[in-house]
Order: C-alpha cells, then sequence, then structure tokens
C-alpha cells in the first residue's frame, strides 16, 4: 500500500461539507492536509478524519468578493495555499428546448466561471510561493458524452476540461492544473438521478466495475493529483468512472447480441 502525505498542506475544497466534496475534503484530512471548505450556509457538520476536523468559511463562489474572503481565511489561518480543489458545482435537471436563459447562465456560472475565478486567485498565492501549488478540477462524463436533461451543466463541465488543460500550460511550472471526471457517483442525493433499490441497481450494472462510484474514489484520485506522485502530472483529465457505461447497442442487441466485426 502506498501511504501519501500531505502533512504541512493546505487545501480548499469548494463545496466541501456534502457530497463528493465532503468525501474529497475526508481523504486530504486523512492525508495529513490542513483542509478548509467552504459553502454559502454552515454546514450541521465538518469533514473530519484522522482526528482532526475541517475549517469553514462561508461563501458563494460565484461571487468574486466571496472568494477573496475565502482565500483570505485560507491564507491568514495557514499561512499558505498548496491545493485548491474546484468542487461546488452542479444541475437539476432542465430540458433544452425549455430551460430558460438565466437558468442556463447561472449553471455556467456555477460549474464554469465560478472555477476560473478561484483559479485565478489561488494562482496569485501559489505562484508566490517555492512550492507553486496544485488546482484540481472536479469535472464529469457529461462533459465527455451528450448530457441529455442537464445540457448547460454538460457543457461547462466540458469547458472546464478544456480550462484544465489551458491553464496548466499558462501557470506552468510552479502551479500544476488537473481535473477528475466523475462518473456516476452516490452521494446523498443519488436518488434524484439514479432511483432508488431496483432502479439504481440497474444503473448499477451498467457500470463495468458493477457499482456508482463513492465520493472516496473521487477524493483518493485528488490525494494523488495533489501529491508529489503527479509532480509530473498537469493538463490531465483523470477519469474515476468505473470504466465507463455499457453502450446501449449491447442492450439493444440482447444476451446473444456479438460485438464483433
Amino acid at each position: 500500500m502506498i501511504a501519501i502525505d500531505l502533512a504541512g498542506r493546505v487545501a480548499i475544497v469548494t463545496g466541501g461539507s456534502r457530497g463528493v466534496g465532503r468525501g474529497v475534503a475526508e481523504r486530504l484530512l486523512e492525508a495529513g492536509a490542513e483542509v478548509l471548505v467552504c459553502g454559502r450556509k454552515q454546514p450541521e457538520s465538518l469533514p473530519r478524519a484522522a482526528g482532526r476536523e475541517a475549517v469553514f468559511a462561508e461563501g458563494d463562489v460565484r461571487e468574486l468578493e466571496a472568494i477573496e474572503r475565502v482565500l483570505r481565511t485560507a491564507l491568514d489561518r495557514f499561512g499558505r495555499l498548496d491545493v485548491l480543489v474546484n468542487n461546488a458545482g452542479g444541475s437539476p435537471a432542465a430540458p433544452a428546448a425549455t430551460a430558460s436563459p438565466r437558468f442556463s447562465e447561472k449553471i455556467i456560472q456555477l460549474n464554469l466561471i465560478a472555477p476560473l475565478h478561484f483559479a485565478q486567485q489561488a494562482n496569485v498565492a501559489m505562484q508566490r510561493q517555492p512550492e507553486g501549488g496544485a488546482i484540481i478540477n472536479i469535472a464529469s462524463v457529461s462533459g465527455l458524452r451528450a448530457s441529455p436533461g442537464t445540457a448547460a451543466y454538460g457543457a461547462a463541465k466540458a469547458g472546464l476540461l478544456s480550462l484544465t488543460q489551458t491553464l496548466a500550460v499558462e501557470w506552468a511550472p510552479k502551479v500544476r492544473v488537473n481535473a477528475v471526471a466523475a462518473g456516476m457517483i452516490e452521494t446523498e442525493l443519488a436518488h434524484l438521478h439514479y432511483g432508488d433499490g431496483e432502479a439504481r441497481a440497474r444503473v448499477a450494472a451498467s457500470v463495468p466495475l458493477g457499482r456508482l462510484g463513492t465520493p472516496r474514489d473521487v477524493g483518493d484520485a485528488c490525494v494523488f493529483l495533489a501529491s508529489p506522485l503527479a509532480r509530473y502530472v498537469s493538463g490531465a483529465a483523470i477519469l474515476v468512472h468505473g470504466g465507463g457505461e455499457r453502450p446501449a447497442f449491447l442492450s439493444a442487441l440482447g444476451p446473444g447480441g456479438s460485438t464483433e466485426r
């Protein structure tokens, strides 16, 4: 087993008090990092692991002033910033034909513009440090394939993957920028996307590895990208999706279908 030690490192995880963000924050804490999570309101509980608890800073990442305030809180408390995980995001379902312009703008603002703004602010702090830093954008397989029902979200995540590559070039060599393209992850809101009971089991069975992902799976990838083990990894997108999704045509062929040509 490879043990990754992030002791002495300081990380910010946006939207880190629940769901995927909480799993990422807990893994960073386990690895020894100091972690600050931010969100629009104080959570009932904070991520905790290895006998330590994350610090919370209130802030809506869609607001520049809030980003600056969260970053200043981290720097004032810990004196440095080594890792930024741009995790805050998401979207309710909305058919592209009827989604309002305001709705689409807000989704793109949350999932693409906010990570860009936060990354810009973090980069300034990281460039001043001899060790630089690492920025990790939580993207989605929705940015790599069709995203019916969440068109603006999929487009924003596709943009985030492109942004990751560009920033990795512009901000090298001090700052590494990578993305984690997550697949279907089981969180407290999974029932809204994958159903309950038998429905969720059928969804899980469509994944080659036979299960939905967990926030910890995404957290493991983030710990790697934040660590010296990833010192030559930048501009990359790590797929954390269990092998992807079974192609629809195979299901249409039925049990006796063949993929041979």
